[in-house]
């Protein structure tokens, strides 16, 4: 008698690509994964920083403590949790510590800010709050990194726009010189900050669709095969349009932070180092060419080399100074006092004056942090997209808290961009949450998901970039 073969039933084929992409949001997590849980602690520790700095700081001044503790520490820590649950919600598997270290800066630069301006203090906790809602708002709203990838040209388009609407009259506003701002009624904020991100992302996804074309040389020259300079051609008047602009506008702290992100990008994207070559020669030639065509730069220079002329930079040396190694105390100083722009360009002298050389080196291990995971996220990317932006994004944000530092302590010429979550400036803690958002989207799809790959929900390809690459 035959027998009759059982058939095994087949197992579930994976979801297509179309109802990947339309797969509603992640269900709430049924539990506290290990990186949110370090997360937690991590943000409860900065939170406790903070609050010690500030009642510190508030005894040192007023010789009492504050009354309204109960109420500050309500906002900051609710501040910490909302981050936190959306973290949990949106980005499970994502880095555990880059959102403690830019509350832990946020948190440092505020009780500097109230320390010397408190008036500035509370708006500056007004734009944390949003800050940190509109964190949570990119994560909803990007839940995939490579819906930007779609979007590259109309994102160029936008970031054009920011970039020339400090220039339009009626709208943008010349404050000492430079046209930085726009007002819509009440409010002021710099649109190069949102601009500087939507550069990075067009910037990171041209070089990732062109990336052999910029690295393997295919035209001939006579006997000799070179790179094909067609393709850089598009980004090179994209960069040199806001290069332009940016520099129309005296704004040559961005100009520098967008140039190095730019070369940064393509040396990573192509891994030649005759780019980088090229990008530090048309650096030293740019300089030279501005300082000599535009006096606003030329005033930079000659104050970065002749320091003792300038009440900004002799005042901010002197309150570094004074704070030593251990720091004068906080509440308890008052060499800062006279130092224009203390809360804004100046505020990591402020520090160094009350939390010494160990305050101000802790500020720049927080960087260093921030900028090593940031790198750690970039490398874990499952595309050639995602990698170039986070490892973009990463770069502003390390060049610029470098810049506006070195500026501070005279190894480069004082920029006046503001020193990332710790300075005084709307615009610019609102962008820099926006920043840490797109960075943790791409974290999460970088990390290991076990229960989606079980599921048959990694898309073709991401399972094995890890190993391809």
């Amino acid at each position: 008698m035959a027998q009759t073969a059982q058939r095994l039933p087949s197992p579930p084929s994976p979801p297509s690509r179309r109802a990947h992409r339309r797969r509603a949001l992640p269900p709430w997590p049924r539990g506290p994964k290990p990186k949110r849980r370090t997360e937690l602690g991590l943000l409860i520790f900065a939170a406790c920083i903070t609050i010690a700095f500030y009642v510190i700081a508030e005894v040192g001044t007023k010789n009492k403590i504050p009354p309204h503790i109960g109420p500050i520490l309500a906002v900051i820590l609710a501040i910490s949790l909302v981050g936190h649950m959306a973290n949990r919600w949106l980005v499970p598997h994502a880095n555990a510590v880059v959102l403690p270290l830019a509350a832990l800066l946020n948190g440092i630069g505020y009780v500097v800010i109230v320390r010397w301006n408190p008036a500035a203090a509370k708006s500056q906790a007004t734009w944390a709050v949003l800050g940190m809602i509109l964190y949570t708002v990119t994560m909803l709203v990007i839940q995939h990194s490579r819906d930007l990838d779609r979007y590259r040209y109309l994102l160029l388009l936008g970031a054009g726009v920011l970039l020339i609407a400090p220039l339009v009259p009626g709208l943008g506003l010349n404050i000492l010189g430079a046209r930085l701002f726009i007002h819509i009624g009440p409010i002021q904020f710099q649109p190069i900050e949102i601009a500087k991100i939507l550069l990075c992302i067009f910037f990171a996804s041209y070089f990732a669709e062109n990336k052999e074309l910029l690295s393997i040389p295919t035209a001939r020259l006579g006997n000799r095969l070179v790179l094909d300079p067609r393709p850089l051609l598009p980004i090179l008047v994209a960069w040199a349009f806001a290069m332009l602009v940016v520099g129309v506008e005296n704004d040559t702290g961005f100009a520098m932070l967008i140039f190095t992100m730019f070369i940064a990008l393509l040396w990573i994207s192509t891994g030649r180092w005759t780019y980088l070559l090229f990008g530090i020669v048309l650096f030293v030639v740019g300089i030279i060419a501005v300082t000599h065509l535009v006096p606003h730069v030329e005033t930079r220079i000659d104050t970065w080399l002749h320091p003792a002329g300038n009440t900004q930079l002799a005042y901010g040396r002197y309150a570094m100074a004074n704070g030593g190694i251990g720091g004068s105390g906080l509440g308890l100083d008052k060499a800062a006092t006279s130092i224009p722009f203390l809360t804004s360009d100046m505020i990591f002298s402020a520090i160094a004056d009350e939390m010494g050389f160990i305050g101000a080196a802790a500020v720049v291990v927080a960087f260093v942090l921030l900028v090593g995971a940031g790198l750690r996220i970039a490398q874990t990317a499952r595309s050639d997209f995602s990698k170039l932006v986070a490892a973009g994004l990463t770069t502003i944000l390390g060049f610029q808290a470098f810049f506006i530092m070195a500026g501070v302590v005279q190894l480069l010429p004082l920029t006046g961009i503001t020193l990332p979550f710790v300075a005084y400036g709307g615009s610019s803690l609102v962008a820099n949450y926006v920043l840490i958002a797109i960075l943790m989207r791409v974290s999460e799809e970088g990390a290991s998901n076990p229960e989606e790959e079980a599921l048959g929900l990694t898309m073709p390809g991401e399972a094995t970039f890890k190993v391809a690459n």
